[in-house]
């Protein structure tokens, strides 16, 4: 049988997955990277489909249900950054995990500014690829379980957990992605008390941080700009050799059922 082409999907072994488990498809443009991590996933229980471009991903996802997307920043088709901006339009529960070159940190930034659920930096160990991948899933899982009757009101805001929706005093929608929300939701959880990178770090996306890491420093700078959150008085408050505390009073409606 002839490999298959660039342009069309493969599928790695699954090996002791069922029809239940998570389907996870890895874009990569490097045919050993992408085997092996198709190897890696369906051995530890994944459901595998593997693509090394843009048009077998698009192919991809017509055939399959995709649970998750673990998407290679460079293709010889695209831009990962591109591709990752245009599913989270078009599939906006659709997670995705970037892969970025170890010193791509620009790349990283951007990868969360258009909505990455996360990013790991090449090369990497397989394992925590799957730690990623299930804490992701995790999240999406949890909040789709037990969707939360939850609403808080802030500065004139209004976010609404069930929908993952803010409004401004007008009624206006504040456009926030997945991880700026988790992000802000954790932050009127906790009105008042000082949490350091690597507490929002695991309470936001349930990992610790790298010493490289400014992900959260991102998306709190995102999230000050999208509520308007200007000095000198921020409602984020930036706590030197601390973390961040938010400082508005929260008024909380409802409870996590």
């Amino acid at each position: 049988m002839s490999p298959p082409s660039a342009s069309q999907p493969d599928r790695a072994p699954s090996a002791g997955a069922g029809s239940s488990s998570p389907h996870v498809l890895v874009v990569d443009d490097d045919a050993e990277i992408r085997t092996l991590l198709g190897r890696y996933l369906a051995g530890q229980g994944f459901r595998v489909s593997l693509a090394a471009d843009r048009r077998a991903l698009e192919a991809e996802l017509v055939t399959a249900a995709i649970d998750l997307v673990v998407l290679d920043v460079l293709l010889p088709d695209g831009s990962g950054l591109d591709i990752c901006r245009e599913l989270k339009r078009r599939r906006p529960a659709l997670p995705i995990i970037l892969l970025t070159a170890l010193k791509e940190e620009v790349d990283r930034i951007i990868g969360l500014e258009i909505g990455a659920d996360d990013y790991l930096g090449k090369p990497f160990n397989p394992r925590e690829l799957v730690a990623r991948i299930r804490a992701v899933l995790r999240r999406g899982g949890e909040a789709a379980a037990a969707p939360s009757a939850r609403r808080w009101r802030f500065a004139g805001f209004q976010a609404d957990a069930a929908s993952r929706a803010v409004f401004d005093a007008d009624g206006a929608a504040i456009d926030l992605t997945g991880a700026e929300f988790d992000l802000l939701r954790v932050l009127l959880d906790r009105p008042g008390r000082v949490l350091s990178r690597d507490q929002l770090l695991d309470l936001t996306q349930g990992r610790d941080a790298d010493p490289l890491d400014r992900s959260i420093d991102v998306l709190v700078s995102r999230l000050r700009r999208k509520l308007g959150d200007a000095p000198p008085f921020h409602m984020v408050k930036t706590v030197r050799n601390g973390g961040y505390q938010f400082a508005a009073r929260v008024e909380t409606e409802g409870e996590v059922p």
